[in-house]
């Protein structure tokens, strides 16, 4: 699995001054490098330009990596909301984004995820693209809020849900998360509101399209 997104990234991504400033601003923080692959950020990025989102709400900011590339979907028209647990993360997303000409299309609601999401709702918000990149335990109550959230036809994307290949592949060693994302999993291809497909770039993403 490692060799194939090395080959994925060399063979399907170019250097991304934009993008490489990102990743250098998460180091100088000390925070943890845990922004979304080349590929997968591309991939973001082709979803949203394919399905013509222009309202996306991103669940975990961390240094704004995934946000960039969410934005660059959507280009001038398009509006992104962010949920982020730690303020400094939020601030350093903030200045990223703005450095990559996204300013004044970007909004930061800090705090739990749950709380903000129940806000949302609240005031009758919605949406027609949702990113999942956060803590994992919570994907099942994140997914269900968003598809409360979506407009019909919506797009939901959700991080890491090969855990490592530790969900497919019983010969790697199970991970803290492996059995969480497994259950997740099977929640999204069940769902009777969704139509799914798991692709295997990255740690793998769940792409789920809300039925009208």
């Amino acid at each position: 699995m490692k060799k194939i997104n090395q080959y994925i990234d060399n063979v399907f991504t170019k250097q991304d001054e934009v993008l490489g400033g990102v990743i250098k601003s998460i180091e100088e923080h000390g925070m943890r490098q845990i922004s979304v692959p080349p590929a997968s950020g591309k991939l973001l990025t082709m979803l949203v330009s394919i399905s013509g989102a222009k309202n996306i709400l991103e669940i975990g900011a961390l240094g704004g990596y995934s946000g960039i590339c969410l934005a660059r979907g959507f280009g001038s028209e398009g509006k992104l909301t962010s949920l982020e647990l730690e303020e400094s993360y939020a601030e350093l997303a903030k200045s990223n984004l703005s450095k990559a000409g996204f300013e004044n299309q970007v909004n930061y609601l800090t705090g739990p995820a749950l709380e903000s999401l129940n806000k949302l709702s609240e005031s009758s918000e919605s949406f027609d693209f949702f990113f999942i990149d956060a803590d994992k335990g919570n994907y099942k109550n994140y997914l269900e809020a968003c598809i409360k959230l979506a407009e019909p036809g919506a797009i939901i994307v959700a991080d890491n849900v090969l855990a490592g290949g530790s969900v497919a592949d019983s010969a790697i060693e199970p991970r803290q998360n492996t059995e969480i994302m497994k259950s997740f999993n099977e929640t999204v291809v069940k769902h009777p509101q969704l139509e799914s497909l798991l692709l295997p770039v990255g740690d793998g993403m769940t792409v789920s399209q809300v039925k009208k």
